[in-house]
């Protein structure tokens, strides 16, 4: 996962997403994104195991500043 942060840090893109079903990666990942430019729009957490611990979330991200270099 490092190496897709990182690719996510080089090119930039306006709007990325991040699919977890950890909250501790999640929370990990959207401190490094967060950290090189990335707002955190939102995050959706979704049961897709009902009667299990588990919940995925999903997050959107959008470049705090699309012009800043």
């Amino acid at each position: 996962m490092p190496q897709v942060l990182e690719a996510i840090g080089t090119f930039r893109p306006t709007v990325s997403g991040d699919v977890s079903c950890n909250p501790a990666t999640l929370a990990r990942d959207l401190r490094i994104l967060v950290d090189s430019g990335y707002s955190l729009d939102r995050v959706t957490p979704l049961d897709m195991f009902p009667q299990t611990g588990h919940i995925e979330c999903v997050a959107r991200l959008s470049l705090a500043d699309p012009a800043a270099e």
